[in-house]
């Protein structure tokens, strides 16, 4: 019956489309021609063809963004999809349908067709597309979360992997699924995770699967537990019942693993990491290089005042050299403003700087407080030890400490640390959660391109530069 009513509702909204297709395109045309208004300067020639020529475009139009919706995933099931990426979908799709349209024009050499309809056209499409998505969104959610249009599942297994898929169901009622037991060998009946219960054993779904009561079968056994999914699968399938695979694998593989294709044998990489491109690399570092000099001549007369400052505040050098882990485990020394009164390199080594810290300076507190002692580093970046962007380094004694408490720590060290990092701009600095920190840093370090080092650095500027835990 669900999937009747799937294709019943991918039909009526293909057909729903068609139409918003045809009427915006409709209405491109009234508002350029014949509405009065005008946006745009008149186009060469515009008007010399006849209504029956631009409307005999949409035999073409039509079927291309049909197809292109179906492309973008427009018509994939809705029950566990995000507004904002349907939207983003049909603006991509109207876009290249834009680009193709235009891209037919000029091979078919027609300078007379009316391009500023089609920008109206564009615009209208997307927008009324995306208000009758929302609606569609919105009536769908309050449907799922009063009980209607639901979906019954049963996971098969206890597992880290079965309470993340319960947690995300609970937390999203309008999904509209409903866990209705689990099957477990290991765990006793009765055990109950928020509100659903271990209703027997893995060889009860001989008994359940023939009473056609369910919609879904979730398989999220336990690693040991994996010598028989073989068997599972092929029983699940048997019974004509849809069965999807929820991996228990976060204490492996703990983010979305990258998959590639090595001759046809399917391979997963524990961790996706693009700095280990070469071309990325290189690009980092030129974008490092030419940044790191340019800033450091633009600050190099901030960078003097606050010399004099340091000098003056206590007595000691200048800049205060320590010893960081940076790539690939490989020690270097770190350069900042000395913001702290002279100390023997064993406290400095392993204590961590607190909230009012006799060591601190007047000057240091202020220049610890707004980062301003950070900005020496802008030499190590030049000299290739850090990134302007990345994990930030950490001494010799809290590496060898946190790697021992704190799972998947040492992985930041498989990129170049940095002066500023995602952790950073989100307030995970100085006394707080190392764990969360981690966290920022592998989600850095996994999805890591040139714009969100753009975006870093300038989030640094409102977010970065003060902070509370900064000591």
């Amino acid at each position: 019956m669900i999937k009747d009513n799937q294709k019943y509702f991918n039909r009526l909204h293909v057909l729903m489309d068609a139409v918003i297709i045809v009427g915006t395109y409709m209405l491109a045309w009234f508002l350029k021609f014949k509405s009065g208004i005008s946006f745009f300067m008149r186009d060469r020639a515009a008007g010399s063809l006849t209504m029956q020529t631009y409307f005999s475009a949409l035999l073409v139009i039509l079927p291309v963004y049909l197809i292109l919706y179906y492309l973008f995933n427009l018509y994939a099931a809705k029950r566990a999809s995000s507004m904002r990426r349907d939207i983003w979908n049909v603006i991509k799709a109207n876009s290249v349908g834009l680009f193709l349209f235009l891209g037919g024009l000029y091979v078919a050499r027609q300078p007379h067709f009316s391009r500023s309809m089609l920008f109206y056209f564009y615009v209208l499409n997307i927008t009324l597309d995306g208000i009758f998505r929302i609606v569609v969104f919105v009536a769908l959610q309050k449907m799922r979360a009063k009980g209607y249009n639901v979906k019954y599942v049963l996971l098969v297994g206890y597992s880290r992997a079965a309470e993340q898929y319960i947690d995300r169901i609970r937390h999203n009622p309008q999904w509209g699924y409903v866990v209705r037991g689990i099957l477990d060998d290991s765990i006793p009946r009765g055990t109950e995770y928020k509100g659903v219960k271990v209703i027997g054993q893995i060889d009860n779904l001989f008994f359940i699967l023939p009473e056609n009561k369910l919609d879904e079968i979730a398989i999220t056994l336990a690693l040991e537990s994996y010598g028989r999914l073989k068997e599972i699968v092929g029983l699940c399938e048997k019974s004509g019942v849809h069965t999807k695979f929820i991996p228990d694998y976060n204490s492996v593989i703990p983010s979305q693993p990258y998959t590639e294709d090595l001759d046809g044998l399917p391979v997963i990489n524990i961790r996706h990491v693009p700095l280990t491109n070469t071309l990325n690399q290189l690009a980092k570092r030129t974008f490092d290089l030419v940044c790191g000099l340019v800033i450091t001549i633009l600050v190099s007369p901030l960078l003097v005042v606050l010399a004099i400052l340091v000098k003056t505040s206590s007595p000691g050098p200048v800049i205060f050299k320590q010893e960081r882990v940076g790539l690939h485990n490989k020690p270097f020394q770190m350069y900042k403003f000395r913001s702290m009164r002279m100390q023997t390199p064993e406290d400095e080594e392993k204590e961590w700087t607190t909230k009012d810290d006799p060591r601190v300076t007047k000057i240091g507190r202020f220049i610890r407080r707004t980062s301003l002692d950070e900005f020496p580093q802008l030499f190590n970046v030049i000299l290739g030890d850090m990134s302007l962007v990345g994990p930030r380094p950490e001494r010799p004694f809290f590496v060898e400490k946190f790697k021992e408490e704190i799972p998947r720590y040492m992985i930041k060290h498989q990129v170049r640390p940095g002066m500023t990092g995602w952790a950073q701009i989100n307030g995970f600095r100085g006394d707080s959660s190392i764990r969360k920190r981690i966290d920022c840093d592998l989600y850095y370090i996994e999805n890591w391109t040139m714009s969100l080092d753009i975006k870093i650095l300038f989030l640094t500027i409102f977010k970065g530069f003060i902070n509370k835990n900064a000591y």
